[in-house]
């Protein structure tokens, strides 16, 4: 189902190929990164999908039942320090 109205021919979208003349062409690597770039995309915009929802749901957590930020900042920071999860500690 397409929830965007229709729009006159002059104003749809042309395939690369044809619009050769108006731009730069995208070579078939920058064409495999934008697919790559906008599957993140689409996976992040699921997993916030996904917590918006359970919200929805379930509603907000207790904070008393939640981790306060300064932890998880703290955590972080020692992983990053540590070069834990593939960082390296800047010397």
């Amino acid at each position: 189902m397409n929830t965007q109205p229709d729009q006159p021919a002059s104003s749809r979208r042309q395939p690369i190929e044809s619009a050769a003349g108006q731009g730069p062409e995208l070579t078939d690597e920058q064409r495999a990164a934008l697919r790559t770039a906008a599957q993140h995309e689409r996976q992040r915009a699921n997993q916030l999908a996904t917590v918006l929802e359970d919200i929805a749901t379930n509603g907000l957590p207790n904070p008393a039942e939640c981790t306060p930020w300064e932890e998880v900042r703290e955590r972080m920071w020692d992983r990053l320090t540590t070069g834990q999860n593939g960082a390296r500690a800047a010397s």
